[in-house]
């Protein structure tokens, strides 16, 4: 059975505050999730799934699929936007708690390679 990884990280939430409220989130990945999904659970019971090859990506350059947006804010941020139909929910996040997680996620409970096509013999 695949490992269940979960880490603690503070998310601060972008809004029209002159200060950005912070929250704490609950990181979570499960080994069987396929595709490779890493869950964001915030107080009062939302949650946020995203793959994680995308958020991956966003914290190397700005990403966009399915609804969400992910970028890098400087050297040591990285922004997560999920637009859905009620609206659009931004949050940032210090990149080193995101990457330590996301290392022990391919440490922890790599995912199974997908297989590769296989070569045509050459005459």
């Amino acid at each position: 059975m695949p490992p269940v990884i979960h880490d603690h990280a503070r998310a601060r939430l972008v809004t029209d505050a002159r200060d950005l409220p912070v929250v704490p989130v609950e990181l979570r990945f499960d080994g069987a999730d396929s595709p490779a999904t890493i869950r964001i659970a915030y107080p009062g019971g939302t949650e946020w799934a995203v793959e994680r090859e995308l958020l991956e990506r966003g914290l190397r350059y700005p990403v966009e699929q399915d609804g969400w947006r992910i970028w890098p804010c400087g050297r040591v941020q990285v922004v997560v936007e999920r637009h859905e139909a009620a609206g659009v929910d931004i949050v940032q996040f210090d990149c080193a708690p995101l990457v330590r997680f996301l290392r022990r996620t391919h440490h922890e409970a790599p995912q199974p390679e997908s297989p590769q096509p296989e070569t045509a013999a050459r005459t």
